[in-house]
């Protein structure tokens, strides 16, 4: 599963080894060392996954990642922190980036993180329809591509994989730990406040897309979450 990937990272020999690892999985890799750079290259040779260290010089990797979102890259953004914290890390994940990792880290913890974001990005829910339809709300799979009302709405790797875990079953109640299960797979261990934060920018990216969505995802409180439209069943 080789892919185009920056690795954004302002120490060079911490950049370096990443990249070699990478290499060693297959990967065409370039590495950048300041935002400037990373914003470049990320809008001109279109990587399929970005290894964005948070503290980087120029423009903060939090920035990057804002601005990519805002301009409606999809591009799955692995982020590199220092910041332990679980404020911090939800952060990253409000701003749109798909997976994080703290420092220290494993190199063979990030490569094992980068196969898992391509694998989910390049095959999103195979036993599922390739299409899913839920009201105004349609999801192909096979294109990585979710719509309202024939409008594109530009979701990340993970928001997408729970818009299809919903969308599949409309009205069914689904939980955090069934939703981590499903969209999130099973190769490492995620946080039930991360689904929380995926949800909420999942949630405001359907209410703003074009021609006020039908669909909504609903917060069953002590539950989880489902996805209801007009006249569904909401068990």
């Amino acid at each position: 599963m080789s892919a185009r990937i920056l690795v954004a990272e302002d120490d060079e020999m911490q950049a370096r080894l990443v990249r070699v690892y990478l290499e060693r999985e297959g990967h065409v890799v370039q590495s950048v060392h300041d935002g400037r750079a990373a914003l470049e290259r990320a809008r001109t040779e279109w990587p399929e996954l970005i290894v964005l260290d948070v503290m980087m010089p120029a423009v903060s990797g939090l920035d990057i990642c804002r601005i990519l979102r805002a301009e409606a890259s999809r591009v799955p953004v692995l982020m590199l922190t220092a910041q332990s914290t679980e404020n911090d890390l939800l952060l990253g994940l409000d701003l749109g980036a798909d997976d994080y990792l703290t420092k220290p880290y494993s190199p063979r913890e990030l490569t094992a993180r980068v196969r898992a974001l391509l694998r989910r990005t390049r095959e999103p829910q195979a036993a599922r329809p390739s299409t899913v339809t839920a009201g105004d709300l349609a999801i192909d799979t096979a294109r990585f591509e979710a719509r309202v009302a024939g409008a594109p709405v530009a979701l990340t790797a993970k928001e997408f994989g729970i818009l299809a875990v919903l969308a599949a079953e409309p009205g069914r109640v689904f939980t955090r730990a069934e939703i981590i299960d499903q969209a999130f797979g099973l190769d490492r261990d995620v946080l039930a406040r991360t689904v929380d934060v995926h949800v909420m920018n999942l949630r405001r990216k359907l209410q703003q897309a074009p021609g006020s969505p039908r669909c909504v995802v609903e917060t069953v409180y002590g539950r989880g979450y489902r996805l209801t439209e007009p006249g569904g069943d909401e068990r």
